[in-house]
């Protein structure tokens, strides 16, 4: 599971390249329809493989609603969003505080005790991502306050959404989770991305090459991965696994 996060954390910091690329041509709701669309298709070719047909209890309908509003919805857009605003590698620091929350998240609902140790390593984390991106301090003044605004409102749809997941894990298998949870995503997003098309004679061979990607890798795949991680790791192990998200997309960049 450790080696598989590790595949997810490299898929999702080259993601940031080909999405400010697909984002010069649309708005990033219609950016996360077509990532979703594509994952749709990969999701529920391993779902049929792996685990039949069964799809959702009517009861908890409305949880996987919010699931695609927080998580699927409300983080990518808010992330997308705010790059119109932030410099990526800012927008990366600023979702490193997604453990952080977690952890906090963690002792309020959950009573679980926050240890020296653990605050400890999420605030040095957090400066050792500053010190390997090499952000001058003057940047952070440079951005829109309604950037930093996106990308904290990212890190708390994050949260909100892993700890959701998390608690369906019972009541289903990973696959068929992943899939109903980017079904929900399809069906919110759509009425809005299909009027909301950009001329098709803006598709260039680049853009739709990152697009595939963010649907087959990103999403179909990364989405399986991450939605096993939390049953299996935990939401908080998981999402520390975010702090070196902002070390591959300087990579990439």
């Amino acid at each position: 599971m450790y080696l598989l996060m590790t595949f997810v954390v490299f898929a999702w910091g080259l993601e940031y390249i080909f999405a400010k690329q697909a984002l010069n041509i649309m708005e990033p709701l219609t950016l996360v329809f077509f990532k979703y669309f594509i994952g749709f298709w990969v999701a529920l070719i391993i779902k049929l493989k792996m685990e039949g047909k069964s799809l959702v209890r009517k009861k908890d309908i409305p949880l996987f609603l919010f699931c695609a509003m927080f998580g699927e919805i409300g983080y990518f857009y808010m992330e997308y969003s705010a790059m119109e605003f932030l410099p990526v590698s800012l927008i990366t620091i600023v979702l490193a505080f997604v453990p952080a929350l977690s952890v906090l998240i963690d002792k309020a609902i959950f009573k679980r005790k926050i240890t020296k140790k653990i605050v400890a390593g999420i605030l040095l984390g957090i400066l050792g991502i500053v010190l390997v991106i090499g952000v001058d301090y003057k940047i952070l003044f440079q951005g829109r306050i309604i950037g930093y605004l996106f990308a904290f409102g990212a890190v708390v749809s994050w949260n909100l959404y892993n700890f959701l997941t998390a608690s369906l894990h019972d009541r289903y298998e990973t696959a068929t989770l992943t899939f109903n949870q980017i079904t929900c995503s399809i069906l919110l997003t759509w009425p809005y991305a299909l009027s909301h098309l950009p001329e098709q004679g803006m598709f260039t061979s680049g853009v739709v090459a990152g697009i595939l990607y963010l649907g087959i890798v990103s999403t179909g795949l990364g989405f399986l991965i991450s939605v096993r991680s939390l049953h299996v790791l935990g939401p908080t192990v998981t999402a520390i696994f975010s702090n070196f998200l902002p070390v591959t997309t300087t990579l990439f960049g």
